[in-house]
């Protein structure tokens, strides 16, 4: 990745390399394209493998030496009636 300023640019390599996980960074100037392309990786991830990205959350956690929280669930309270 090449950075001027604000401005960035990926080799043609690069933009293939993330091509292969799934990211499309192809035309990305900018630290907001890069979120942006990001964005949609985890939303489609987590809608197609919530358990692979899981998996990648715990590896990145564990690469930083963080923590993450507890996963959230829903339980239903004791005696309260379920809302249509």
């Amino acid at each position: 990745m090449l950075r001027a300023g604000k401005a960035l640019r990926f080799t043609p390599r690069e933009v293939e390399g993330f091509r292969q996980v799934g990211l499309d960074f192809e035309g990305a100037r900018t630290q907001d394209d890069i979120d942006e392309a990001l964005d949609r990786w985890v939303r489609t991830l987590a809608d197609a493998r919530p358990d692979l990205l899981d998996k990648i959350a715990v590896a990145m956690a564990d690469v930083v030496g963080v923590q993450l929280p507890p996963q959230l669930s829903v339980v239903p309270a004791a005696g309260c009636a379920r809302q249509p």
